[in-house]
Order: structure tokens, then sequence, then C-alpha cells
């Protein structure tokens, strides 16, 4: 009887085995040549990290070529930081992760902005934030926003207020 549970979980095994090496085969060529240097240990993959791998995979065909180029010359730059700024960087992106999708929404607004600026004047820019102190930063960024609720009222009065949308101050 144990012989029989052996061979029967033997079978199971085999079957398992071969319906995740099998995903690689239902990979497209294509996402097959991307992904060409996982082939050989597609099977001892976890199932979430391949299946990460092959959206990653589709992501990428579905990048224009200069997308692509672009893509690859971040991860170049990436892969060229010191480890300590990789992990500092990996920690604000958490951070940011954590954030509300309308805090998020915010700031990836003020990204926009930022890069709308000329070089001469991003550079002032982050030369101005780099010499105040965490005090002095946390009161600019208070009077940004006592600024821009104002703004927001002021607004709210020449369009008559009572039927106008209304914005919440931020945070």
């Amino acid at each position: 009887m144990n012989s029989l549970r052996w061979l029967l979980f033997s079978l199971w095994l085999g079957s398992a085995s071969a319906a995740v090496s099998s995903e690689w085969e239902s990979l497209s060529v294509e996402q097959q040549k991307v992904l060409g240097k996982y082939r050989a240990g597609w099977s001892q993959l976890a199932p979430t990290q391949q299946q990460r791998l092959a959206e990653g995979s589709q992501r990428w065909l579905s990048l224009k070529p200069e997308q692509r180029q672009r893509t690859l010359q971040r991860f170049q730059r990436w892969q060229n930081l010191p480890e300590e700024q990789r992990s500092q960087l990996k920690q604000r992106m958490q951070e940011f992760r954590r954030l509300s999708p309308e805090q998020q929404r915010r700031m990836r607004s003020r990204l926009q902005r930022f890069k709308q600026l000329s070089p001469d004047q991003q550079q002032r820019l982050r030369s101005r934030f780099q010499e105040m102190s965490p005090d002095q930063r946390r009161q600019a960024f208070d009077r940004m926003r006592q600024q821009r609720s104002q703004a927001i009222q002021r607004g709210q009065r020449r369009s008559g207020g009572a039927g106008a949308t209304r914005r919440t101050p931020r945070p």
C-alpha cells in the first residue's frame, strides 16, 4: 500500500512540475526571447515570480523603441548608483506607495510642474531646498499650502461661490 501511495505521489509531483515547466511554452516567442536568461531555471521560480516576469515582458514588448531605449538608460543609471543610494530610493518609493491615492496624485502633479521649469530654475530650486534646515522646509511647505488655500478661496469668490465646486485646502 505504501508503494502505491509513493507511486501516486511521484506521478502527482511529475505532473505538477510538467504543468509549471509547460508555462514556459505558453509564453509567446517574443516573451521567450525577452526572458531567455530565465529559461533554464523557469520551473524553479515561484509561480508569482513567473507571472510578474511574464507581465513585465508583455509591458516591455508593448513599448515603442524610443521608450525601450529610455527604459534601458534608466536601468543602467540605476545599476550604476551606489548601493546606499539605491536603498534610499527604494525606501522613498515604499513611502510614496503608502500615501493615499490623492497624495500620490499631488506628488505627481508637483513633479510635473518641476519638470516644466528650465534646467537653471530646477537647479536653483534644488540648491535652495538643500540649504534649508528641516524646520525651514516645513515652514516653506506650510506657506505654500496657505497660499494655495487663499488662491482657491479667491477663485471661489470670483466664480460666485454658491454653485462653485470647492476644493478643500491641502493638509
